[in-house]
């Protein structure tokens, strides 16, 4: 409960943000759009959306996964989002049951591969790049510690650890939902939670963002990050004593996805800007971050990540994941929190 109240008073907050830009830009063409992208890569990204149709403002409302999620829920057909750009797909998938998703087809959607697109025509959600759990271990502090190596999610019950783990709440954070739909849907629930009794017995802190525990590692405030892909290999580019750590048995995963949002009178500028996220050449700079992108456009992966990416993420059962999401938040907070 204490952390659903966290989720609609960050959701407030965001909603005064928007009203405050649209007040701002009340004339011309304007789009408000909602996404838990790291702020970084919106940075880059849409520098070469506003290059490309300077006429456009966009307004950017970005948080995580589970906060943005719980804003288009309490706003519901009320909503100053546009679009979303880059949420999990199962955050959409529950946005979708609720109905407040406008299907839409972008220009280029054939080049999208199946499985990171919904199957319906036109979809209901469109797929940009795959993320993927990742442990990330600060090597400095590691060999300070004597701590042991890590390949297995195992090898985090080990008492060498404890105290040393950072993970992300998944009632906020997209990538904490991954990790624990991810252990579920490989062991089964009560084998999942088996683990995670035991694993909370190691960590130090739930943080509310995805990549704030492979951030804490690099830094060295805490030894080990369960974190995602891009947020450990770009803690790696910029220097930090860090190791990515993709487990053997797989890893948990979602895709980030854009999706029109339902309003009374859709702007064709946010379809304009879904045509845009899909294009040659977005993908060509997402490739330069993720391992995974939803439309190929080149064969080398990214230094740092699995070099068999594809191979690495476990089965996932979208709607599944979409369907049992409050019940798993439940539990994991009923046990956790």
């Amino acid at each position: 409960m204490k952390n659903f109240k966290r989720l609609i008073a960050s959701a407030i907050v965001l909603t005064m943000a928007a009203i405050l830009l649209a007040a701002c830009n009340n004339s011309g063409r304007t789009i408000t759009v909602y996404t838990a992208l790291e702020n970084e890569l919106i940075d880059r990204y849409l520098q070469l959306f506003n290059e490309q149709h300077p006429e456009i403002r966009v307004n950017i409302v970005r948080d995580s996964t589970g906060v943005i999620t719980a804003r288009l829920l309490a706003e519901g057909e009320n909503t100053s989002a546009d679009l979303v750009w880059g949420l999990a797909a199962t955050s959409l998938l529950v946005l979708e049951e609720r109905g407040l998703l406008e299907a839409y087809a972008p220009v280029g959607l054939e080049n999208i591969l199946p499985q990171f697109r919904d199957s319906a025509n036109p979809p209901a959600w469109v797929g940009i790049t795959a993320w993927e759990l990742a442990i990330v271990k600060n090597t400095v502090l590691a060999e300070q510690m004597n701590l042991p190596p890590i390949t297995s999610y195992h090898d985090l019950l080990r008492p060498e650890f404890s105290g040393q783990i950072v993970m992300s709440n998944p009632a906020s954070s997209g990538t904490g939902f991954l990790a624990v739909s991810g252990l579920i849907q490989l062991w089964g629930e009560e084998q999942a939670f088996e683990f995670l009794d035991a694993l909370h017995e190691n960590i130090a802190m739930y943080s509310h963002s995805g990549s704030a525990p492979a951030r804490m590692a690099a830094t060295g405030e805490f030894a080990v990050g369960i974190s995602f892909g891009y947020a450990g290999v770009s803690n790696l580019n910029r220097g930090y004593p860090v190791e990515v750590i993709f487990p053997v048995e797989g890893s948990g995963w979602d895709v980030e996805a854009n999706a029109l949002i339902r309003r009374e009178a859709i702007n064709p500028d946010a379809q304009l800007f879904l045509d845009w996220a899909i294009s040659q050449e977005v993908m060509e700079l997402m490739a330069d971050d993720y391992a995974i992108t939803s439309i190929p456009v080149r064969d080398e992966i990214p230094a740092g990540y699995s070099q068999n990416p594809i191979e690495q993420l476990l089965p996932n059962d979208f709607r599944w994941a979409a369907q049992n999401r409050e019940r798993i938040l439940q539990e994991w907070s009923r046990r956790y929190e």
